[in-house]
């Protein structure tokens, strides 16, 4: 073996080292835009996208092994769906059951991306509130045994329209409860999604609050609460169809702050309403504010699941590789 001339050796070290910190400092410049053009978007399926509450319930294993035959990248959990009871204290057979579910998910391929759960912090009594809370910090406890990211929140609403249907009729437009005003929900609201941060942050997990019905349902009132707490653990989550009349601008105000996306389909139409919502031009939108993330595919017709949902990602696949066209 020839010997190496040492002045040589140095000197094409000194160069690489100079290249590599020069390379280094040039990323350290460069603007954070949450990689721009040169992302590209995952997609997933909601287990939600097979149970709309209306029929037997659809295991999240079932859901699974359908999502890997599709080829997408993750599933999104609905709480309500899982086998534990969704009200009651996390014990060792509900751990048991969500590490046997992310084994499942592992030797599937499929990563478990969102937990979405249901809670209400818009309610006058505090000892209610604090249940709330109480039952957020089990779900982050779930999330985080599960490895999943982030979970969806909701505002809450004034229930003052008792039934889900009658709400869909009125365009999830409901009065303000009788005696306090719509600053007094917000507060609440505040508060306690401030009181769950300490333990989202203590396991790594993201809040994502969705423009879903009551204080969220305009872009305005889920813009109002993420700056109000202005936190690296909470975020916005997307949902492409709640937003019912002219939802084009509104995502656009709520895009920056997105941090995961449920995309709605309606196909054989949907449960409660029907939007024809325009892909492309959602996929530009989360394009411009650079996302990169996960687009959950919620689909939320009356058609055959088995045939909706694959058709659905497959729209979804090409209206996102048209956009970045």
């Amino acid at each position: 073996m020839k010997s190496i001339d040492r002045r040589h050796f140095l000197g094409a070290a000194t160069l690489g080292a100079a290249a590599t910190a020069l390379g280094q400092s040039s990323e350290r410049r460069r603007p954070n835009r949450r990689g721009g053009r040169r992302g590209r978007v995952k997609l997933g399926i909601s287990t939600y996208s097979y149970w709309h509450f209306l029929t037997e319930r659809v295991p999240i294993e079932t859901v699974i092994d359908k999502a890997a035959r599709i080829g997408v990248e993750g599933v999104d959990i609905l709480h309500k769906q899982m086998d534990i009871e969704e009200k009651a204290p996390l014990d060792a057979a509900g751990r048991a059951y969500l590490r046997k579910l992310k084994r499942h998910a592992f030797l599937n391929g499929i990563d478990l991306i969102a937990l979405s759960i249901h809670q209400d912090f818009v309610d006058p009594d505090p000892e209610y509130r604090k249940q709330q809370i109480a039952h957020t910090e089990k779900c982050i406890e779930i999330a985080y045994e599960l490895g999943v990211p982030c979970i969806r929140l909701n505002s809450g609403r004034w229930n003052t329209i008792k039934s889900f249907d009658d709400l869909m009729a009125a365009r999830g437009v409901e009065p303000i409860l009788p005696g306090y005003t719509e600053d007094d929900g917000f507060k609440w609201c505040i508060d306690s999604i401030e009181r769950c941060l300490p333990k989202a942050e203590q396991c790594g997990v993201l809040l994502a609050l969705e423009n879903h019905w009551g204080l969220t349902s305009t872009p305005q009132g889920l813009l109002r609460i993420v700056n109000a707490i202005d936190s690296p653990w909470l975020g916005v989550l997307m949902d492409t169809g709640n937003f019912l009349e002219d939802p084009y601008d509104k995502l656009e105000m709520i895009a920056p702050k997105t941090v995961f996306v449920q995309a709605k389909t309606y196909p054989g139409g949907g449960e409660w309403y029907t939007l024809d919502l325009d892909y492309v031009r959602i996929a530009k939108i989360l394009q411009k504010v650079g996302y990169r993330g996960y687009v959950s595919l919620e689909m939320e017709g009356k058609d055959d699941p088995d045939k909706a949902v694959p058709a659905s990602i497959r729209m979804l696949r090409q209206a996102f590789a048209q956009a970045a066209a």
